[in-house]
């Protein structure tokens, strides 16, 4: 061996003594944490038994207390609930959406009981969860029955309200007809009272002089006019102004007389009339004597009785006679 060689692993040793020293260090280490996080580890198993034992002790403990007695209380209560929520949806039905919704964990709550007492896991932590969902749900329930019993009594205040508006309004109604009615009979009567009257007549034929005057005659053969003289009276509820006075002459035969002078006018009922002869006046609500004539221009008038009827506004307000032989 050269002086190199035994040089270099003269150096060597050192270095290799260091790891190896080093190794067995992380080695110890690595052994001490492996035996104390196994310890850790049993420790926890054995807590963790130990709390197991002590929940299963718990529930022996709370056996009595967890029997069908609570279980049913419970179960009645979910049901309850779910009777008023379907009570709830039927007075607002707008609302029907929340409503399902907790009517959909009430019934997960009631399915989750059922299964646990189905196999024989009704415990402590079991029930505890479910009272506290219980009166969690129950309280949220309240809120839901003041709001609708708020809404529903506002609802009939409403409606009392508008009863009794209804009420007033068909009164009212009831006035107005009744003053509409009084109005309308009352204007029927001053429609009535306001009906001018012709009294006083002298109706006759009429035969011309020889001094182209006139006289009275019941001649038919020399009859050559008609004539109607009457007071239209005293009417202080009529209209005062301008009237047209027509004069209807019926013949023995039934045949109203027109001639030149004749013409129709309309009748008060909405039908017309036909006149023979007419007068304008001016009536100043005071009586006024109406002398009216009507021409039989050249014709012979038949013999027999004469009709006469006064109109005037539409209306007959008077009537008379004369007979020619």
């Amino acid at each position: 061996m050269s002086e190199l060689e035994s040089g270099s692993k003269k150096n060597m040793t050192p270095a290799l003594t260091a790891i190896i020293v080093l190794l067995v260090v992380l080695l110890g280490t690595m052994t001490y944490l492996w035996s104390s996080k196994n310890g850790a580890l049993k420790e926890a198993t054995k807590k963790n038994e130990e709390l197991q034992a002590d929940i299963e002790e718990m529930n022996k403990m709370m056996a009595p207390f967890l029997g069908s007695e609570t279980t049913n209380d419970l179960m009645s209560d979910f049901t309850n609930m779910m009777d008023t929520y379907d009570a709830l949806m039927k007075k607002d039905a707008s609302k029907s959406d929340s409503l399902n919704a907790q009517k959909d964990k009430i019934q997960g709550l009631i399915t989750e009981l059922e299964t646990a007492k189905k196999n024989g896991r009704v415990t402590a932590s079991l029930i505890a969860k479910l009272k506290r969902e219980n009166e969690t749900l129950r309280q949220i329930m309240i809120g839901y029955v003041k709001q609708i019993d708020q809404l529903n009594t506002m609802n009939l205040k409403l409606t009392s309200e508008l009863d009794e508006t209804s009420t007033q309004l068909a009164e009212t109604q009831n006035e107005r007809d009744t003053y509409k009615g009084q109005a309308e009979e009352s204007a029927e009567q001053v429609k009535k009272g306001s009906k001018l009257a012709a009294y006083g007549f002298t109706s006759t034929g009429l035969r011309m002089k020889l001094n182209d005057t006139t006289e009275p005659t019941t001649k038919a053969r020399n009859c050559v006019q008609a004539k109607s003289t009457f007071t239209i009276g005293e009417n202080n509820i009529a209209t005062a102004g301008d009237r047209a006075v027509y004069m209807q002459i019926i013949d023995p035969d039934g045949k109203t007389l027109q001639g030149r002078t004749g013409g129709t006018a309309s009748a008060a009922d909405g039908g017309n009339f036909v006149y023979s002869a007419k007068r304008d006046i001016q009536y100043g609500n005071k009586a006024l004597d109406v002398t009216i004539f009507y021409d039989f221009n050249g014709e012979e008038p038949v013999k027999g009785n004469y009709k006469v009827k006064i109109y005037c506004d539409g209306q007959v307000i008077g009537s008379d006679s004369f007979t020619l032989k």
